[in-house]
């Protein structure tokens, strides 16, 4: 049975990757931030576990949580918006540091602890980027410190896909497309389970000629 270790499942993209992941018969940690959300990811199938990606502290818990496992699958979800500017508008300290911490902090905090389970199983390690993220890609200044940040996580992948390779692990950032979720809203373009579907199709077919790559959620290979 693999194990499949989701954080950020409390809603949206990472929700569904447990509800699926579960479904098919896969042994699922997820990771929320909410107590209320415990029950629901129990009745999805998954195992919850309480984590908040802004806390250094909450991180370090997870690597006792995680002692002794072996995980195929380590998905990296939780993310932010932020301020929905159309232009140059400077963010404020607050809202810069709420998305940074998010989107960019957390992964680099938790990527060396996930990294030793995922090493383990010689397994896989996806975090969910954005379109938005790549540079030679863009052509709109919308969101611009959404795009930073993801742009700053698609280097962290990079790195750590430098790292890991040597270690048989394969590591990847998706672009999941304009999906409808809070974040994406209801106008977007692609329903939730056919985003993380497309995504799971991916990842089980992916393999080290893969390793650092940036890719569309229906695995076609994306600019940085």
């Amino acid at each position: 049975m693999s194990t499949i270790l989701v954080i950020g499942a409390s809603r949206g993209i990472g929700r569904e990757f447990a509800r699926q992941y579960a479904a098919d018969g896969a042994r699922v940690i997820a990771t929320h931030r909410h107590p209320g959300d415990t029950r629901s990811l129990r009745e999805a199938g998954a195992r919850p576990l309480q984590l908040d990606v802004d806390s250094a502290e909450s991180i370090a818990g997870l690597g006792w949580h995680l002692d002794g496992e072996r995980v195929d699958v380590a998905l990296l979800v939780a993310g932010i918006y932020g301020p929905r500017t159309s232009d140059l508008t400077p963010p404020s300290d607050e809202e810069f540091g709420a998305v940074m911490r998010t989107n960019l902090l957390a992964p680099m905090r938790l990527i060396p602890i996930v990294s030793q389970s995922v090493v383990a199983a010689h397994g896989k390690l996806a975090v969910i980027s954005s379109l938005m993220g790549s540079i030679g890609m863009a052509k709109s200044t919308a969101g611009w410190l959404y795009r930073a940040s993801k742009a700053g996580l698609n280097s962290v992948l990079k790195s750590t896909s430098l790292e890991l390779g040597a270690h048989g692990v394969v590591c990847v950032a998706f672009n999941p497309g304009w999906v409808r979720t809070d974040m994406g809203g209801a106008g977007a373009d692609l329903d939730v389970r056919e985003s993380v579907g497309s995504m799971r199709r991916v990842l089980g077919a992916i393999n080290s000629s893969h390793n650092g790559k940036f890719l569309n959620y229906d695995g076609v290979q994306l600019e940085w």
